[in-house]
């Protein structure tokens, strides 16, 4: 089978297009023929460290029809159309077990179903099971026109969020996400957030912060927050290291939730799966989730797929066909 192949090098992994063989599902697990495949900030950030190891297949989430089941394997049948994070997914088929996936909506077609999986399950984690949203509370989502950012705004809105706000930069992306949910729009390059969020709030701040900017918004966004608000940083686009106002987060009793997946055993990687398809599969069908795709590239065009990532032009999921 063809894969798109990450080659470790001196000034970071190179992507090549290579024969590899076709994987076999062990027990529990389901074959399935990769119809498309979406990348992610994490993907290209890690491309920039492989160095050195052997070359691995890229990718980590998928859409594609179930062609193959394993020892035990019965949530699925041979012809399902599935989608989920399934890792080294950048070829013709991968395999994985089946608890990590969930339906593809019968509505939603092979690049729509691949856009959906990793932005949903993270952003189901950060809001639910970390965040505890309750109805009616206030979100705000931090670089709202990423696949997180999407992703956060319509889960929220269809778990029962009272205001969403969401920020981003420029007119243009800013209009895209009033369409998605986001009932307060700031605009970074020419509005304070603490300003806006201010007003919007009558001045008593947000319950829960979805963060995927990490040093250059931690401040703001302790001061934001209100009494007992969770700040949950899913990501750190904009860097790592930052000061902490202890008194702030004593003083208004605030939780600073980290997530990630990376250090996440198998299964607390299954209960993630499996928390999202339970509380999302509705919104899925009835269309209160959507997909929102920017561009589509093909499998021989990952590295520009890649480079395109990082000119931070897109909104919504950058989406591979194979």
């Amino acid at each position: 089978m063809k894969a798109a192949m990450l080659i470790p090098g001196p000034e970071g992994g190179q992507i090549e297009v290579r024969d590899a063989p076709t994987p076999t599902p062990g027990p529990r697990e389901v074959m399935i023929k990769v119809k498309a495949t979406a990348i992610n900030r994490g993907e290209v950030a890690g491309r920039r460290n492989f160095k050195s190891g052997a070359p691995v297949i890229s990718g980590i989430e998928l859409a594609g029809e179930v062609v193959g089941l394993g020892e035990g394997a019965a949530d699925f049948k041979v012809g399902a159309r599935v989608m989920g994070q399934v890792r080294g997914c950048n070829a013709d088929y991968a395999v994985a077990n089946e608890g990590l996936l969930m339906a593809a909506p019968d509505h939603l077609d092979w690049v729509q179903a691949a856009s959906l999986p990793n932005v949903l399950v993270t952003a189901h984690d950060a809001i639910v099971t970390n965040g505890t949203l309750a109805v009616a509370e206030t979100v705000l989502v931090n670089a709202g026109s990423s696949g997180i950012g999407i992703a956060a705004i319509q889960i929220a809105r269809a778990l029962g969020a009272g205001t969403i706000i969401a920020t981003s930069r420029g007119p243009g992306k800013l209009t895209a996400l009033e369409a998605l949910g986001a009932d307060v729009r700031v605009d970074l390059s020419s509005q304070s957030i603490v300003d806006v969020v201010s007003a919007a709030t009558g001045g008593k701040g947000v319950d829960l912060i979805i963060d995927s900017v990490g040093a250059p918004a931690f401040a703001e966004n302790l001061e934001i927050l209100g009494l007992q608000g969770r700040l949950i940083g899913v990501g750190r686009l904009g860097g790592k290291m930052s000061e902490i106002d202890l008194d702030t987060i004593a003083l208004k009793r605030l939780r600073i939730i980290g997530v990630t997946f990376r250090t996440r055993s198998d299964a607390e990687k299954l209960a993630c799966a499996r928390a999202c398809a339970a509380d999302l599969a509705g919104p899925l069908r009835d269309g209160a989730i959507q997909p929102v795709v920017d561009r589509v590239f093909p499998l021989e065009d990952l590295d520009a797929a890649h480079r395109y990532m990082e000119s931070n032009a897109h909104t919504g999921k950058i989406v591979i066909t194979l």
